[in-house]
């Protein structure tokens, strides 16, 4: 059991990587936490638990305390939801949200150019 928590954690490391762009870290707990906000709160829970049970692997009284069934749970969850996640769509979303915040403020300023011309009587 051992190694399977590791090896889950190095594919769920692999996933941080293609999935969400966390290139920075060597281990699944450094990516983990350079990952952040991008991930759901219940997400970081369940990574912190699969940290927190690699790092009880290695402690041969601790590691009998691990609870397997709830580790596997969180690996399964985490995969599920890092397998869902499109890099190219996120980044296609980010620049259109980018593009919409400026079209936006280009709205806001010709409105506001507008009004002050009129009440001036520029108009």
């Amino acid at each position: 059991m051992t190694t399977l928590i590791s090896h889950q954690a190095e594919q769920l490391s692999e996933l941080l990587s293609e999935r969400l762009g966390v290139h920075a870290g060597v281990g699944f707990a450094e990516k983990l936490a350079k990952a952040g906000r991008r991930l759901p709160r219940w997400a970081r829970r369940d990574g912190a638990l699969i940290a927190m049970a690699m790092q009880w692997e290695t402690h041969p009284m601790l590691s009998r305390q691990i609870d397997h069934d709830r580790v596997a749970r969180a690996v399964k969850n985490l995969t599920r939801h890092l397998g869902g996640l499109d890099a190219s769509k996120r980044r296609k979303n980010k620049i259109l949200d980018l593009m919409a915040s400026i079209a936006f403020v280009v709205c806001v300023t010709v409105g506001l150019i507008l009004g002050i011309m009129i009440w001036r009587d520029l108009i």
